[in-house]
């Protein structure tokens, strides 16, 4: 399995290359799974007053809802001590590329996970050039010249591909390495 993070501030266009990373991948023949870490303490998937609410509130650790196209597992956990480990053994077990959005604190320093960092001012590229290892590429609303000349900058918008190529590249590298080559 192969685990790429994209990571950055608000609004800075983590998410577009998300998108466009699983768009690509997919189409590529990858099973992609993604993680979005949602740092809102209170947040819940679960809607106040419905079943699966009241289900959890009831007492319920695991509720699993099942509607005839989807399958929704929510659990009632403390995941602020999570390791990559744990939260990988969630996914299921025939996905090959998993895109994590966020989760700073969990992958910031971790070799093993390469970071596109989405970035809008010169500062923020600085900033993640000293917190983040390895960073694959830039991306986001960056002035040009905050490109560092040995990390590649993409323009999303512009060309998407460039970036599913990036990732395609040592995704692939890494599948065959550990002998699971992509199924196309």
């Amino acid at each position: 399995m192969f685990i790429v993070a994209v990571v950055g501030s608000k609004k800075s266009g983590k998410t577009t290359a998300v998108e466009t990373l699983v768009r690509g991948l997919t189409r590529r023949g990858y099973k992609v799974a993604t993680f979005k870490h949602i740092p809102e303490a209170r947040f819940t998937m679960d809607t106040k007053g419905k079943d699966t609410w009241r289900h959890a509130k009831a007492g319920a650790r695991t509720v699993i809802s099942v509607a005839p196209n989807e399958l929704t597992v929510i659990r009632k956990v403390d995941t602020t001590k999570y390791s990559l480990e744990q939260l990988v053994a969630e996914c299921e077990e025939d996905v090959e590329i998993i895109i994590l959005e966020g989760f700073k604190k969990l992958i910031g320093q971790n070799l093993a996970v390469p970071k596109i960092v989405a970035a809008k001012t010169t500062d923020e590229v600085l900033e993640a050039s000293g917190y983040y290892r390895p960073i694959l590429a830039l991306v986001g609303s960056i002035p040009t010249e905050a490109a560092k000349p040995k990390i590649p900058y993409v323009d999303v918008l512009k060309e998407p591909e460039k970036l599913v190529d990036l990732v395609d590249q040592k995704a692939s590298f890494l599948l065959k390495e550990n002998g699971n080559a992509k199924k196309d």
